[in-house]
C-alpha cells in the first residue's frame, strides 16, 4: 500500500484519479429499527466531499445495497432502496448494486476500476462496521490504496455475543481502529485535498 504524501499544511495529496466511493447512503437507513446511530453529520460531510470531487472533476462511484431479506428496508422494491438526496448520483456517475456486505462481490465495481486503471479509493458510507469495513478490507486485499473518511461514516449500537450493549460511537471507533494502518489510512474529510 502506498503511503500518501503530506504537504506542509498536513493535507493529504491523493492521486488525481482517486475514486470517491460512497457506500449505501440510502433512505432505508433512516428507519428507526436500526437503533441508535452515531455521527448524524455523516451524510452532510459526505455530500461536501462529493461536491469537492465533482468540482475537481474527479471520479465518483456510488454503491447501494439491494437486500434479499424479506423485511429489510433496503429491498429494491421498497422506498428505502432510494439514494439519500444529498449524496445521490449525478448523471454520468458510476453506480453499482450489491446484495452482500462487500461492494466488490458480483457488482462490477472491481472490473470498472481496473478497466479505468484506478488504484486509489476514498471511502465513506454506511455502516462503518459492516458494509464499509467489508468493502475496505476487500479493496486492500485486491491491491487498492484506500483512505477511509471517519467523519463521513457512521454506524449503530450493537449487541455483543454476551448480551452487552456496545454504543454506536464505540462500535464506530473500534471498526476504524481495526482498519487503520492495516487495510486503509483513516482520515478526516478536511485532511483530503
Amino acid at each position: 500500500m502506498t503511503e500518501p504524501s503530506r504537504p506542509a499544511d498536513d493535507a493529504l495529496a491523493l492521486p488525481d484519479d482517486a475514486v470517491l466511493l460512497l457506500i449505501d447512503f440510502q433512505v432505508g437507513f433512516d428507519e428507526p429499527g436500526w437503533g441508535e446511530r452515531n455521527n448524524p453529520d455523516a451524510e452532510s460531510v459526505a455530500a461536501a466531499l462529493l461536491g469537492r470531487w465533482r468540482a475537481a472533476d474527479r471520479p465518483v462511484a456510488h454503491v447501494r445495497h439491494a437486500s434479499t431479506e424479506p423485511d429489510s428496508p433496503l429491498r429494491p422494491d421498497g422506498p428505502g432502496f432510494e439514494w439519500k438526496p444529498e449524496t445521490a448520483p449525478a448523471a454520468g456517475e458510476a453506480t453499482f448494486e450489491k446484495s452482500v456486505n462487500g461492494a466488490f462481490l458480483d457488482s462490477g465495481l472491481d472490473e470498472w476500476l481496473r478497466e479505468a486503471g484506478r488504484e486509489a479509493l476514498v471511502v465513506c458510507g454506511l455502516t462503518t462496521d459492516h458494509c464499509v469495513s467489508t468493502t475496505v478490507r476487500m479493496a486492500e486485499n485486491r491491491g487498492y490504496d484506500v483512505w477511509l473518511v471517519a467523519d463521513a461514516t457512521a454506524t449503530h449500537a450493537r449487541t455483543a455475543h454476551d448480551g452487552d450493549r456496545i454504543d454506536p460511537e464505540t462500535s464506530h471507533r473500534v471498526a476504524l481502529a481495526h482498519l487503520d494502518g492495516e487495510f486503509a489510512t483513516v482520515v478526516e474529510s478536511d485532511e483530503l485535498e
